[in-house]
C-alpha cells in the first residue's frame, strides 16, 4: 500500500459541470474520481458509462483527454456539446436567442406529452398524467422542428438539443425520469421553458465521443485509467426488469434527439425500443444463471478484463445485484485492489479511505456508494 499524504487524502474541488436531472448521477462521487485520476497520474481517461457527461466533463475541465461511451444517443449529444466544441460560448448566442423566438406550435411531442394545468393537477382527460405543461411543449414542438429545419453543422446541432433538454429539464412535472409522472403540477412545471447557451468548454486536448456498447469499444480503446459506473439492477427480488431498465428511465430524451415520432406505449407513453424485451442490459440483470452466479457480476468480470487500460476506477452501490464478497473476489481475481472510497450521499463527504476487506460490512447495508481502484493484472 503507497502512503497517503495530507495533500493527496484531500479530494480536489471539482470543476463546474451541467446535466439534466439523472437517477445515476455521480455528481457527488465527481472529487474522488478526480483524486483517484490524480494519484495514479492518468493522462487519457475512457468514461465507459457517461450518462450525462458530467464525469466527462469534469475529467475534461481538469486536463485529462477523455473518451465519452454510451448507448444512449442523448449521452452522445451531450458529449458532443461539452466535449468536442470549438467555439466561445458567446458564439452560440444568436442561434439560442433564435431557437427562443420560435412560434410554438401544437405537434407530436404535446399530443403525447403535453397537459393542461386544470387547477394544479396533472392528471388528464384521458386519465394520463403528463411530464410538462402544454405552453412548453408547443414551445418544444417548435423549436424542435426548427433545430432540424437550420440543418446545423453536428456541434451546433448538439448544442442546440443540449440546451433544449437543460431548458426542458428545468419545467418539468416528474422526480427525474421519464417512467412516471407526477399526479400535481410541480411549481417549475408553471415556468416558462427559456433555453440558454450551455457552459461549453474549449480543450487543447483531443477528446473522443461514442454511442456503443463498451464490450464492443474497451477492448479497442488503450487508456492509462478507466471509469466504469454500470447501470446496476435493484437488488429488490420483487421488483421487475421494467423498473429498472436504463433506456426506459430516459426515453424521452430519446425522442427529443432522433425527433423520430416513435409509436408509445403505456401511461407514461414510452418508446417502443424501450420496452422490456428490448431495452436491456447485462448489468441491469436480477436473475442467476445456470451456475448460481448473478448475470450482472459476470458482467462485471467479462468487462474488467476486456478493458485495456492499467488502472480502473468501478462505481458500486450496495443497490446492485453483485454480493459484496462476489464482488470482491472478481476485483482481486483481475488485478490489485489499490484503495476503496465509500461515499456518504448524506454527508456529501467521503467516509473513509479503505484498503483492506473492512468495505465488505458497509456493503451489506442498504444505499451504501463505494469507488474501487484496481491495478489491472497485466498480461504476461
Amino acid at each position: 500500500m503507497e502512503a497517503l499524504t495530507l495533500f493527496d487524502d484531500l479530494a480536489p474541488e471539482a470543476p463546474p459541470t451541467e446535466g439534466i436531472k439523472y437517477a445515476g448521477s455521480k455528481l457527488k462521487l465527481i472529487p474522488h474520481i478526480l483524486q483517484l485520476a490524480r494519484r495514479v497520474g492518468a493522462r487519457t481517461v475512457l468514461d465507459g458509462f457517461a450518462g450525462t457527461t458530467r464525469v466527462s466533463q469534469a475529467l475534461a475541465r481538469s486536463g485529462y483527454a477523455v473518451l465519452c461511451n454510451d448507448s444512449a444517443v442523448w449521452s452522445q449529444i451531450f458529449g458532443t456539446c461539452y466535449l468536442l466544441n470549438q467555439k466561445q460560448p458567446s458564439e452560440y448566442a444568436d442561434l439560442i436567442a433564435h431557437l427562443n423566438a420560435v412560434k410554438p406550435n401544437d405537434g407530436w411531442f404535446t399530443e403525447h406529452y403535453g397537459g393542461h394545468p386544470n387547477s394544479g393537477c396533472a392528471v388528464q382527460s384521458d386519465g394520463l398524467k403528463k411530464p410538462w405543461q402544454v405552453h412548453n411543449t408547443r414551445k418544444l414542438d417548435g423549436i424542435r422542428e426548427e433545430i432540424d429545419n437550420l440543418a446545423l453543422p453536428p456541434v451546433d446541432r448538439a448544442v442546440a438539443l443540449t440546451s433544449l433538454m437543460l431548458a426542458l429539464d428545468q419545467v418539468d412535472s416528474t422526480l427525474g425520469h421519464f417512467v412516471s409522472y407526477l399526479k400535481d403540477w410541480s411549481p417549475r412545471s408553471y415556468k416558462q421553458l427559456t433555453l440558454r447557451v450551455p457552459r461549453v468548454l474549449v480543450t487543447e486536448k483531443e477528446h473522443k465521443v461514442f454511442k456503443g456498447d463498451i464490450f464492443d469499444l474497451a477492448p479497442q480503446m488503450a487508456v492509462d485509467l478507466a471509469y466504469l459506473d454500470p447501470p446496476y439492477g435493484s437488488n429488490n427480488e420483487k421488483m421487475p426488469p421494467s423498473r429498472v431498465r436504463y433506456a426506459s428511465y430516459y426515453h424521452i430524451w430519446t425522442t427529443i434527439c432522433l425527433n423520430d415520432k416513435p409509436q408509445t406505449f403505456g401511461k407514461a407513453r414510452r418508446r417502443m425500443d424501450t420496452s422490456d424485451g428490448v431495452a436491456a442490459s447485462a448489468f441491469e440483470e436480477f436473475r442467476r444463471n445456470g451456475s448460481n452466479r448473478f448475470i450482472a457480476l459476470e458482467a462485471i468480470e467479462k468487462l474488467i478484463a476486456a478493458t485495456q487500460a492499467r488502472w480502473i476506477i468501478l462505481s458500486y452501490s450496495s443497490g446492485g445485484r453483485a454480493t459484496a464478497e462476489e464482488l470482491n473476489g472478481v476485483l482481486r481475481a483481475n488485478g490489485r485492489l489499490i484503495d476503496v472510497v465509500e461515499i456518504n450521499h448524506k454527508k456529501n463527504v467521503m467516509a473513509g479511505m479503505k484498503w483492506t476487506n473492512e468495505w465488505l460490512r458497509d456493503a451489506e447495508e442498504p444505499n451504501r456508494e463505494f469507488l474501487f481502484l484496481l491495478e489491472k493484472k497485466q498480461a504476461p
